[in-house]
């Protein structure tokens, strides 16, 4: 184990002077609001002050940790999209050239106002020249490849029960409004949302000159509704076994009759495909019926509507506008739109991102960076498998099984050993929407062309410049890009204590993904099959079951609690990854007593940068969007909801009976 001791870190921090205090502590006592006890609201008391007095941008409609990171890498790209943009004589086809022309085609604001709905022509057309449920077929499969939305989407990704091989899933799609419960949940906010999306669908047909706007964005909503009924919950579709379902594509014509899905597989490329995953079945059997329900004139106007709003973002102003006031304003309470720069820095990343990655990290990735994440990744391994191995609730078995898992782990840090091929790609300087479409098409084909080939195990699903990180259960890999290793999360001048509980925690988090309620169906070779024993299955449920409960007694915003079942597996995530993070710091110490920072013992400020990670404000509508869709629970939650469970913290911060964070050992939980 004295591997895992940072042996140089712990000997320089035994002699800091108070000057440096704050930076190599990794705690600014700035942000803290003092009027609050640790013990009662440990959230508010590391962060108050920043949340009482940091102000929301105004085209955010939340901020915090990782908006601030995400803001300065924006600067970042910007400086190294326009000195690419700047340079002359680029070599048509470069990298260079791309990167340059397609920034240019955004910010060339007069030439998208003049070419006006000039770059749709050619797709309004091909949707008024749909005359048979066969042709519909065909647009459909068409509006697959250029990135326009349908009834239903589709992609490719390794089999969960055969991971060594490819296979297409298919997912319910075709909705305007973020869920299906914004069509049917009750009261005055959401009837205004419903309102305002006919509205803007009426708006921006208006500006299509269709002179029956108003008749089809009322039907185009109908019909919506009607696909909503049929879309499983966000709780059934985090069930991977539920949503396995693998059918012959030849039986799909069983499932849903009134398609033509031997046209489709045909003109969307993907004729090869022998069997598909379908994610929810009773919807695609609801689309047959769905389908023949509305006119072929319907679906020809949906598909306009469709057309039309996947583009707004890259069309004149008054499109933009539209869209921001629905997307941005209604949605989720911005007040500004984003400026032009930034969107165009987004517009370059989402079609081109690899290219710029490899600049990023050759910038602003450290080679010492990598190599300090690399020993933190294995010191988390190791304290997981301790943690597996002492855990009481579990079979010998199944943690023979568990450990086996957690030993094929595979970690892939900053950045990816072999960059993505965008030869294919051709961008041109005043062809913005056009620019979009074909970027859309490359990527469709990079994916559907994994059909019937090996598995990359070389791909990244993020960028370097992606402030996130992943675990991927078929993979069996955690994935940490460049750009979140940084300040708050990881701290390269800072005591190992902060990082513990910054990018440790994170890593831990990614490797508890591995075992949460969905990621513990998977093996080590990323195949979804039953492991545990049946008592050690029911000892997980019953421990699962107490944090459901747990969270969903939280109430971020006017009456709406927290949906314990969807947020089930990053709430396991994050007390895993905290209590293995904790583990992890222990072990590093070696038995040694860690010096009092900044007036905190070593096991505090573990805690302390957990909370600074999820420091952060938001607009109600916000609140509302992330309650009802997101898997996350909010950031106040990930803090809050972890302390009242960990025995390590009520020691660190001497928590007892009365304090608001206290909570009965009986009613505590722990998994891992």
């Amino acid at each position: 184990m004295s591997r895992i001791l940072t042996t140089a870190i712990i000997t320089l921090l035994l002699g800091v002077s108070c000057t440096n205090q704050v930076e190599l502590s990794g705690v600014d006592k700035s942000n803290f609001d003092t009027s609050v006890r640790p013990q009662d609201d440990f959230y508010q008391y590391i962060n108050g002050t920043w949340l009482n007095e940091t102000e929301m941008p105004a085209d955010k409609s939340a901020y915090g940790s990782f908006t601030i990171l995400d803001d300065e890498n924006q600067e970042r790209l910007r400086e190294i999209i326009e000195d690419t943009a700047r340079k002359e004589h680029k070599t048509p086809g470069s990298d260079i050239q791309k990167v340059g022309d397609f920034y240019t085609s955004f910010m060339d604001s007069a030439k998208i106002e003049e070419l006006g709905l000039q770059p749709l022509e050619k797709e309004l057309k091909l949707i008024g020249n749909v005359d048979s449920w066969d042709a519909l077929a065909e647009l459909f499969a068409h509006h697959g490849i250029i990135g326009v939305q349908r009834p239903f989407t589709y992609w490719v990704d390794q089999d969960a029960k055969k991971s060594t091989e490819y296979i297409l899933f298919f997912h319910q799609s075709g909705l305007g409004l973020p869920d299906r419960d914004y069509y049917f949940t009750e009261g005055e906010k959401f009837e205004d949302i419903r309102t305002k999306y006919v509205e803007y669908l009426t708006k921006i047909l208006e500006l299509a000159k269709d002179e029956n706007a108003v008749e089809i964005a009322n039907k185009v909503m109908e019909m919506e509704i009607t696909l909503a009924e049929n879309h499983w919950t966000r709780v059934e579709n985090r069930d991977s076994e539920r949503t396995y379902n693998k059918f012959k594509v030849s039986k799909l014509v069983g499932l849903s009759p009134n398609f033509n899905w031997e046209l489709f597989f045909e003109k969307a490329g993907i004729a090869n495909a022998e069997n598909v995953i379908v994610r929810q079945p009773s919807y695609l059997a609801a689309f047959s019926s769905t389908l023949s329900k509305y006119s072929l004139e319907d679906w020809k106007n949906y598909s306009k509507a469709k057309l039309i709003s996947s583009n707004a973002g890259e069309l004149p102003q008054d499109f933009v506008d539209a869209s921001f006031d629905f997307y941005g304003k209604t949605l989720r309470g911005m007040e500004e739109n984003r400026p032009r720069w930034k969107r165009a820095v987004s517009a370059v990343d989402g079609s081109l991102g690899e290219i710029l990655g490899k600049v990023y990290v050759e910038k602003y990735f450290k080679p010492e960076a990598k190599e300090r994440m690399v020993k933190l990744v294995d010191n988390l391994k190791l304290s997981m498998a301790d943690r597996i191995s002492k855990v009481d609730w579990m079979g010998e078995d199944t943690k023979a099984e568990a450990l086996a898992k957690l030993n094929k782990f595979n970690a892939k840090i900053g950045y990816p050993n072999k960059w993505k091929d965008y030869s294919k790609l051709v961008v041109k300087p005043d062809e913005l929407l056009l620019n979009t479409m074909r970027s859309a098409e490359v990527e469709y084909s990079r994916e559907m062309d994994k059909l019937g080939k090996p598995i990359d195990r070389e791909e990244w699903g993020m960028t370097p410049q992606t402030v996130n990180a992943y675990y991927n259960p078929t993979m069996n890999e955690v994935v940490f890009p460049a750009a979140i290793l940084q300040p708050p999360f990881f701290n390269i001048k800072a005591d190992d204590a902060v990082n513990y509980g910054g990018i440790g925690a994170v890593i831990g988090h990614e490797i508890t993904h591995g075992f949460d309620d969905q990621g513990r169906k998977y093996d080590g070779d990323g195949n979804m099959r039953e492991w545990w024993t049946e008592e050690d299955s029911e000892g997980f449920d019953e421990r699962a079951q107490v944090i459901i409960d747990q969270f969903n007694e939280f109430v971020p915003i006017d009456s709406l609690h927290i949906n314990g079942e969807l947020t089930l597996g990053e709430n396991i995530a994050d007390l895993g990854g905290l209590t293995v993070a904790y583990n992890a710091y222990q072990l590093s110490l070696n038995g040694e007593e860690p010096p009092i920072l900044n007036g905190f013992t070593g096991n505090q400020r573990v805690f302390i940068g957990w909370a600074q990670v999820w420091r952060m404000i938001a607009r109600d509508e916000y609140l509302r969007n992330q309650v009802l869709t997101d898997p996350h629970s909010y950031g106040k939650y990930r803090v809050i909801g972890v302390m009242n469970n960990m025995p390590e913290f009520y020691a660190a911060f001497d928590v007892k009976e009365g304090d608001g964070h206290y909570l009965p050992k009986e009613e505590r939980v722990k998994i891992w």
